[in-house]
């Protein structure tokens, strides 16, 4: 892969850009532990906001952003609702989540926004079902404000390799700007299934970022090790984890100098 720049953010080959996200469900305490993150510099920082269903409130989540935008500086923030189908904290509909998303697109606050791309292999509960050309119409919809990071999150278990490859490559092809899948390991093969199958992703999309890992203390070489296979972000925490097998940021920037490659 040859180095890459999507919005402000370069992605250079076997350098992982870190991400560290915020988790408190507290306005004050999402802002203290952001600045906090000056003392411990990383690349991007991600608002999980599936902490706080105050955010459903739209013009109490605007006012919020640009508080949080300002306390940020320059480093793109990355807005997240992770729904509890795929490990989060918030039980929400498709509508409102995708309403909720584009609040935060349209406050010109935020850089990079998730986006759940697997919401049709759901549970049939949904009022409307929601197909690919639903998601690809809201992708579209976002991407006028923001670039989009497609996502699919398996705290069950990991799927085959070739699963992991279509899947990435269909959050691409439904149009997200960058795709990531997260798995949870069961044996210690599942992580090399899970970084051959981002190898096998990156090949055929070279020209796009992918973010892919394994969680759980078993997974957690895959935060560090991922970019060598072609995992453009890693996570990693400054304080409470968002997702098991995060590794303390100052940890993760050591490990990640040792290791890096080109």
């Amino acid at each position: 892969m040859d180095t890459l720049k999507i919005k402000e953010t370069v992605f250079k080959p076997g350098r992982p850009k870190v991400a560290v996200p915020l988790v408190s469900s507290v306005p004050g305490e999402i802002i203290d532990e952001c600045e906090d993150t000056e003392k411990m510099p990383c690349d991007v920082i991600e608002w999980r906001a599936d902490y706080s269903s105050w955010i459903l409130e739209d013009e109490r989540l605007r006012l919020f952003l640009q508080k949080l935008r300002h306390s940020m500086g320059a480093t793109p923030l990355l807005f997240t609702i992770r729904t509890t189908a795929e490990g989060g904290e918030l039980t929400i509909s498709f509508e409102q989540y995708i309403h909720t998303l584009q609040v935060a697109a349209q406050s010109e606050c935020v850089d990079y926004i998730d986006v759940e791309m697997f919401w049709w292999d759901r549970a049939l509960s949904e009022s409307e079902p929601v197909t690919e050309g639903t998601i690809r119409e809201a992708v579209q919809a976002l991407q006028q404000h923001v670039q989009v990071i497609g996502s699919y999150h398996d705290f069950q278990g990991t799927p085959q390799e070739l699963q992991i490859t279509k899947r990435l490559l269909a959050m691409h092809d439904n149009g997200a700007d960058i795709p990531k899948m997260a798995v949870m390991p069961q044996r210690k093969e599942d992580v090399l299934t899970l970084m051959c199958a981002t190898l096998q992703a990156k090949r055929q999309i070279p020209d796009t970022p992918v973010i892919a890992m394994s969680m759980g203390a078993l997974g957690a070489v895959s935060r560090v090790a991922g970019a060598n296979f072609g995992s453009a972000v890693t996570f990693g925490c400054y304080g409470e984890t968002s997702a098991p097998g995060q590794i303390p940021l100052e940890e993760l920037r050591v490990a990640l100098k040792r290791l890096q490659i080109s």
